[in-house]
């Protein structure tokens, strides 16, 4: 079985038809398990949890809204689970979990995009990089996959090694590996799988999500795992998939796992 969780439609509409191009894409790629994971920020109902310009400008959907577009489609039998994005915002747990138990969701992907007021993987935010510590920016940003972990509300951690987007890497690999390792040991530790996502080979690293040395520690340490692609628009999904299951079963990935209803079952990678 291959699914793909991670997809979004904001660079279109919250319509039947424009969602209707996205499962297409995936039944002909032979996806039996696909998700919507709109980004949380964009919904009136989080400005409680993330707010700062850059969020503030692109925030424009009423979950309302979201929510009668899925029962459409299970309306009319389309086969697409309920999911949403969610930015791990340090100090609002209690706003999170608020948010993600009003709502009747399949899963819920947990990702860190923001260190602090850093914008890690934003364009307007590239140059920042040269400013700061590149050390101190992973140490910070494994702090949060840490802590989201151990929060336990997530079901899955997207792109769990987003920090590297724009190639900007430690070069003490011992010290990498120490990131690795304690993302790795507290996720075990946690229900929360790891993604596998194609994303990365779009960006400007060129290389899937996550590390093979971090997949491995997972895999190792007994990380479930989703394949996802992150698709931003319809052709997108399903992405390079070849690549993702290749490197699943390097690792040692027998299988990944699928949700309904915030339920998770293990099932053989296709």
């Amino acid at each position: 079985m291959l699914t793909d969780y991670h997809n979004h439609l904001e660079r279109g509409t919250l319509t039947l038809e424009y969602l209707k191009q996205f499962t297409k894409v995936a039944q002909q790629k032979e996806i039996e398990e696909f998700g919507i994971s709109e980004h949380a920020y964009h919904f009136y109902q989080t400005k409680d949890i993330l707010s700062n310009p850059w969020v503030e400008e692109r925030r424009y959907y009423d979950m309302a809204e979201y929510y009668q577009l899925f029962q459409q489609a299970w309306n009319e039998d389309i086969n697409v689970k309920m999911s949403i994005e969610m930015d791990y915002t340090p100090g609002k747990h209690a706003e999170m979990k608020k948010f993600i138990d009003a709502y009747p969701f399949d899963y819920v992907i947990g990702s860190i995009h923001w260190v602090g007021d850093f914008g890690i993987d934003l364009a307007e935010f590239r140059k920042e990089w040269d400013r700061r510590d590149t050390n101190e920016v992973y140490t910070k940003y494994f702090d949060q996959v840490v802590t989201l972990a151990e929060s336990n509300m997530f079901d899955i951690i997207g792109h769990l090694d987003l920090v590297k987007i724009f190639k900007y890497v430690p070069k003490d690999e011992e010290f990498l590996l120490e990131q690795y390792e304690r993302a790795a040991s507290a996720l075990a530790n946690s229900k929360t799988c790891v993604e596998i996502s194609t994303a990365g080979l779009r960006k400007p690293v060129g290389e899937l999500y996550p590390d093979k040395r971090l997949l491995k520690l997972c895999h190792d340490k007994g990380v479930p795992i989703v394949l996802s692609s992150d698709a931003h628009v319809p052709e997108h999904v399903g992405a390079d998939y070849e690549q993702a299951v290749k490197l699943a079963k390097e690792v040692g990935y027998k299988t990944i796992m699928t949700f309904n209803r915030g339920e998770r079952s293990e099932v053989e990678l296709g």
